[in-house]
């Protein structure tokens, strides 16, 4: 009897955990590989999952894909690992169980190294040559991207008739990333081919349990659970999982109960929790009605006053002036405070901080930017970057900034750690600042970035950079508009010192809805400007500005005059083109940015008076 034929009226029981197996066995390499430099050991596990019940095992090459065995400089053994986990899963199966070929997700939360594109090609190969070794059908496992997933089953039933199981991963009770509930996800993918939809990693029994009282029985497929044995305890670098084979026997009954017919084991399963699954499979039939428990999702959205107007809107509106000021790099705040005074009383629309700019530790700017809002009333910009924060580090800050009423950010990727203070230290990149945009605008809808239900709708307008000081403007411009397909509502630029650049940069642009603040720094000496010239990316000075600076020496009354002289020719052209205009304050000094703003009000002020 086939296996579909037979879920059709029983309760099956799938294998555990084979890398956590082989991890307590001291394996501590790339398990697949080990299909070819000790076959015996993973005939052993498979064995042992036979013996203890299985109905379904699966071939050892979860990440047996040229993406992932890259990483090992397995990329070009690809067919001879895949087809050597066949042939010893068929092996220790002799007839009295189900293979299937299993395909790992390759997509996560962070940074994303290969396009879909380059993952499907890597499915297709892995497809070819699992299936050539003659498998029951194809497991496709771990996936937390539904576009990756679907993408992949779509592919596997182009390539075969036999059953396809798709299992995903969440990041939160009942829902996937993005917040899309797994009832939902389940199905498309059974649209898409699949035969048997359901989870597996990332959580135990008891939260995925809970996720599957939320997903009605499918009508044209079947449900498989696969969960972990325990949450992981990590102790001297090591990761354990709890042994509790008594606990699978009690919860293996309710997910019987919620409509699973597959039931198996991920990370930390072992034998001993399939033969409890294999007990559970004895007593219990399937079911074939069930009560779905609904979710609720909140869509409480928290209201802005009336005078506080988005800067995206404002922008848009009306001239505007936002100005950095840099967090100080010691613990006194008091110039950096009285500085945001000063800007406040220019009326600057908000004063912005970046986040421990060239990877050197400065004072916060959360706690800077609550500083601002509850002592002067002026309105915090606060950057956030990805290098600092890992993406549970992100959103508990963002959080953070909801609770405290900030809700102006700029989405950054931040200087790499190398270039700062302490070049040793890691840097996290979870994501790209284009992910980060979206992660931000997902908490818009009240969604986490793992898909939970946060209770309120963030309120985030989002920045984000651009930077018009590359060789080739148009591809600068392309890097801009994924972030508009990302949700950035508004840009800032790189300073630019170029009349001639901002021109070219509204020709550039001015397709584009979301409005710029082009960035303007004056400077402060010839030294501030080969410095900036020569070594800080992103940033290039003209001829002309470089000799003027020259010229003032070592008079630093004169080199800041010039510095602001030509601060305010350039942005005499950028009201020209631009609504906004982003100053940047040199080492703190804001007597410079609050000289130039004045001088923006009075232009904005004059031009209208004119206008009347």
């Amino acid at each position: 009897m086939k296996l579909l034929e037979r879920l059709a009226n029983e309760v099956l029981v799938g294998d555990g955990a084979m890398g956590t197996l082989l991890y307590e066995q001291g394996v501590d390499q790339c398990f697949e590989e080990v299909n070819l430099s000790n076959p015996d050991k993973i005939i052993a596990v498979h064995k042992q999952y036979v013996e203890a019940g299985a109905d379904v095992i699966q071939t050892n090459t979860y990440a047996a894909n040229s993406l992932k065995l890259e990483k090992y400089g397995l990329e070009n053994q690809v067919q001879l690992i895949n087809e050597a986990a066949v042939a010893l899963a068929k092996q220790a199966a002799d007839g009295r169980t189900f293979v299937v070929g299993t395909i790992g997700g390759v997509r996560r939360f962070q940074l994303e190294e290969w396009s879909l594109q380059e993952i499907e090609e890597s499915f297709n190969e892995q497809m070819k040559y699992l299936l050539q070794g003659g498998v029951d059908g194809l497991l496709l496992e771990t996936f937390y991207d539904l576009e990756e997933a679907k993408m992949a089953t779509t592919l596997a039933r182009k390539w075969t008739n036999l059953p396809i199981i798709v299992n995903l991963s969440l990041g939160e009770i009942g829902v996937m990333n993005g917040g899309i509930p797994v009832a939902d996800a389940f199905r498309e993918l059974i649209a898409a081919g699949a035969n048997v939809v359901g989870l597996n990693c990332r959580m135990g029994p008891f939260h995925m349990l809970r996720s599957f009282e939320s997903i009605p029985l499918p009508e044209n497929g079947y449900l498989s659970a696969y969960p972990n044995a325990s949450l992981p305890d990590y102790r001297d670098g090591r990761v354990f999982y709890q042994s509790n084979a008594d606990y699978f026997k009690a919860m293996g009954e309710k997910f019987v109960k919620e409509g699973v017919r597959l039931l198996g084991g991920c990370c930390g399963t072992t034998p001993e929790h399939i033969t409890a699954f294999k007990e559970v499979k004895e007593r219990f039939a399937p079911i074939t009605e069930k009560k779905v428990r609904s979710i609720i999702r909140v869509e409480k959205r928290i209201e802005l006053p009336p005078e506080h107007t988005p800067l995206p809107e404002l922008v848009k509106q009306r001239k505007s002036v936002i100005v950095e000021l840099d967090p100080p790099k010691k613990l006194n705040t008091d110039r950096f405070i009285e500085g945001a005074k000063k800007l406040h009383q220019a009326s600057v629309d908000a004063v912005t901080m970046a986040d421990n700019s060239l990877a050197s530790p400065r004072v916060d700017n959360l706690a800077l930017g609550a500083m601002l809002k509850g002592q002067i009333g002026a309105r915090p910009l606060v950057h956030v970057t990805c290098r600092d924060r890992n993406l549970i580090g992100l959103q508990s800050h963002l959080m953070g900034l909801h609770a405290l009423g900030i809700d102006d950010l700029l989405a950054v990727t931040g200087d790499p750690t190398k270039i700062g203070d302490f070049p040793g230290a890691t840097s996290v990149y979870d994501v790209t600042s284009f992910q980060l945009i979206s992660f931000i605008k997902q908490l818009n809808e009240g969604i986490s970035f793992s898909g939970k239900e946060l209770g309120q709708k963030s309120t985030f307008s989002v920045g984000a950079a651009f930077n018009p000081n590359v060789r080739h403007l148009d591809k600068a411009v392309q890097r801009m508009e994924k972030k508009v397909e990302s949700g950035a509502d508004y840009f800032m630029t790189q300073p630019i010192y170029s009349e001639a650049q901002i021109e070219a940069v509204y020709e550039a642009t001015k397709h584009i809805e979301q409005p710029l603040y082009i960035g303007i720094m004056p400077l402060t000496g010839t030294r501030n400007a080969e410095f900036l010239h020569n070594e800080v990316p992103g940033i290039k000075l003209t001829d002309e500005i470089r000799s003027a600076m020259e010229r003032c020496g070592d008079d630093r009354q004169r080199a800041a005059e010039e510095g602001i002289r030509i601060a305010k020719s350039l942005i005499d052209t950028a009201l020209t083109f631009f609504n906004g205009i982003y100053l940047i304050t040199p080492f703190l000094r804001y007597e410079m940015t609050v000289e130039l703003t004045d001088y923006i009000q009075a232009k904005t002020k004059a031009a209208s008076i004119k206008n009347q």
